[in-house]
């Protein structure tokens, strides 16, 4: 098997009350575990592909064959994001970011409460499922970016800083149909070291 699901860098109630613990399990063992599976199975008999990270496969994905990119594209966008945003949350997490981040963001939306706002905004613009994502683009500026289903901002050579996931698999257990209070949440597990290191590299 070219790709595995990754573990968790916490235990699956370690950001409860801001996250339960049963959609934790689901979205990992599930869902993430679901799309790492058709990946695979959409990879068979391509080993220069099964060779690449799924990074490689979505920055490229004009080179992978025609009959098995919408997969790629759904599945491996589907790994790489949900990898990532296991990354970019933390039981320790919330607050505000510091150092180059920090002034980064100041820098380009004025201060960090119209960045909240903002990124807050393109979160619940989000029609039916998708993701936002903060990511610093071809140009190297930051941008708050908006996805639809699972495709990656690494296909439009974007690298993503930080992303929430707004699928109704993320929050429907615990806040049914109310996506406002996911986000309102979410903002409380958001690792912000994580959100700078990537910023930094």
């Amino acid at each position: 098997m070219a790709f595995e699901l990754p573990k968790l860098p916490y235990t699956y109630d370690a950001l409860e009350p801001h996250i339960d613990a049963l959609t934790m399990e689901i979205h990992h063992s599930k869902h993430h575990a679901g799309y790492v599976d058709k990946l695979n199975a959409a990879l068979e008999g391509n080993p220069e592909l099964q060779k690449k990270s799924v990074e490689d496969l979505l920055k490229n994905i004009e080179e992978v064959p025609a009959e098995i990119r919408q997969a790629v594209i759904n599945h491996g966008g589907g790994h790489a994001n949900h990898t990532f945003f296991w990354e970019i949350m933390s039981p320790n997490g919330g607050g505000e970011p510091k150092g180059e981040l920090a002034e980064a963001i100041a820098e380009t939306f004025g201060n960090f409460e119209e960045f909240k706002k903002q990124f807050t905004e393109k979160a619940m613009g989000v029609f039916g499922s998708g993701w936002a994502f903060l990511a610093i683009n071809k140009g190297g500026k930051l941008e708050i970016t908006r996805q639809s289903f699972q495709n990656s901002p690494l296909m439009y050579g974007n690298k993503p800083i930080l992303g929430i996931d707004v699928w109704e698999h993320a929050y429907y257990i615990k806040h049914q149909n109310k996506r406002p209070e996911y986000i309102t949440a979410w903002w409380n597990v958001v690792n912000w070291d994580k959100a700078s290191q990537l910023f930094v590299e």
